[in-house]
């Protein structure tokens, strides 16, 4: 049978879909391979180093543990698990989500604007494979800052002040296995946090094509958290909020025994947030032309 044949009688050629790891690998390649994105981790790593040596330089650290809870950056120049625990916890509120949201405004609106998303459709990708792809791409990201910023606050604290100054706020000593699992659960939580906030960036990404007013979006949705949490009058509003445990939180990492309520609390609401920007994300990717 001859070509022309074949086509008249119904045959057309397919293309075989792209392998699943390699459309995360050129995503994650894409990512890290960006020198804004190289720089601003840089910048992160080296936020815990700057902190401990102020702290450590300026003779912090007296009147602290042991014998009764002192305040989380009292224990900073002395802890070399308070340092790592405090970095995170005071980043969280600022530098951590807004390097998230960079990420995911460059995952979909960021190919909009260069005209590169239509590559991925061609490949072929359907649209919820192309989400999966971008999702994955944004918590690889949040979980690599989130790491780096541990390590270098580990690092330093135990170049500072070495394997015995691993005390709780509680005035209790740990090991370093102790230790290191409680900053585990530590980056667990604050990358679940900071997924939440990439599902949301994903989520306004799908309806603009400049990288920028996501960034902006968020930005203006953590400030404006951050005010009616200050407000009384909206009491019933804060459960709500997604930052509303990103103050509280984290310092119960460094008590014993930890306090689970918080923390637990926390990570569903994040679920939650997770939930409902990716559902929103799917939604816009599948219902959009082009």
């Amino acid at each position: 049978m001859t070509t022309v044949d074949t086509l008249a009688a119904g045959w057309r050629p397919t293309r075989a879909a792209a392998p699943f790891t390699r459309l995360v690998w050129s995503e994650l390649r894409w990512i890290f391979r960006r020198p804004r994105t190289l720089v601003v981790l840089g910048i992160l790593g080296a936020i815990p180093v700057i902190i401990g040596l102020s702290v450590h330089l300026s003779g912090s650290a007296d009147g602290g543990p042991p014998g009764g809870e002192a305040p989380l950056f009292v224990t900073f120049a002395s802890s070399a698990l308070a340092l790592p625990v405090g970095t995170l916890s005071v980043t969280l509120m600022f530098l951590l989500p807004l390097t998230v949201a960079m990420v995911g405004a460059d995952a979909i609106a960021g190919e909009q604007s260069h005209g590169t998303l239509r590559g991925w459709l061609l490949a072929p990708v359907t649209r919820g494979r192309l989400l999966t792809v971008k999702a994955l791409g944004v918590a690889v990201a949040a979980l690599v800052a989130v790491t780096l910023m541990t390590l270098t606050g580990v690092v330093t604290g135990f170049v500072l002040g070495g394997t015995d100054g691993l005390f709780t706020l509680s005035g209790t000593s740990l090991t370093v296995a102790e230790a290191l699992g409680r900053i585990g659960i530590t980056i667990s939580w604050v990358a679940v946090q900071l997924f939440a906030v990439g599902a949301v960036a994903l989520a306004i990404s799908t309806f603009t094509e400049h990288p920028m007013v996501v960034v902006a979006g968020i930005l203006a949705g953590d400030i404006l958290f951050g005010v009616l949490l200050m407000l009384t009058a909206v009491d019933w509003l804060h459960p709500f909020l997604l930052t509303v445990s990103w103050t509280t939180a984290l310092p119960d990492v460094l008590r014993d025994p930890i306090p689970t309520g918080t923390l637990t609390e926390g990570a569903l609401r994040a679920g939650c947030y997770m939930l409902i920007g990716l559902s929103i994300a799917y939604a816009r990717l599948t219902a959009k032309d082009g």
